[in-house]
């Protein structure tokens, strides 16, 4: 694996973790300009797309944001042959706390993602939201569930 993959990719799985906790789902959503989602038995390409996915699912709150924290953990990174393409697994735990309420973990589940270089720079494209191991409460964080529940 080069230097530049073992940073790059990592900081996309943290930059998508951050823009989304802020509340800018357009913004996580254009990272996936090159690819598409998947969402159970369907793919969501374009970025107006996913956003508006998200829109429908999460709640935001008056703050602007889902009032959560995605922590992205245990990347496992592996580079093809030719170095323009690589496949990332990685774990996922979701924090939240609204007013009234005390800090939870609301979930935890695995991305599986894909990424290409093009021009020097890597991108998304795709992700399979995997396995979800666990689900907490999560009525003040999803407007409904995307996924179906899994062990």
């Amino acid at each position: 694996m080069t230097m530049t993959a073992a940073l790059a990719i990592p900081n996309l799985l943290y930059l998508y973790a951050d823009l989304f906790d802020a509340g800018r789902l357009e913004e996580a959503a254009h990272l996936f300009d090159r690819g598409c989602i998947a969402a159970g038995e369907r793919d969501i390409k374009g970025a107006d797309a996913i956003a508006s996915f998200w829109q429908r699912v999460v709640h935001i709150y008056p703050c602007g944001t889902p009032r959560t924290r995605h922590l992205v953990t245990n990347p496992a990174i592996t580079l093809s042959d030719d170095g323009q393409n690589a496949t990332c697994s990685s774990q996922w735990t979701v924090l939240q706390q609204v007013e009234g309420t005390p800090l939870s973990i609301i979930g935890s589940g695995r991305y599986h993602d894909e990424f290409a270089q093009f021009g020097g720079d890597w991108h998304f494209t795709r992700r399979t939201y995997g396995t979800i191991d666990f689900w907490g409460d999560t009525k003040n964080h999803l407007k409904k569930h995307p996924l179906p529940e899994t062990q």
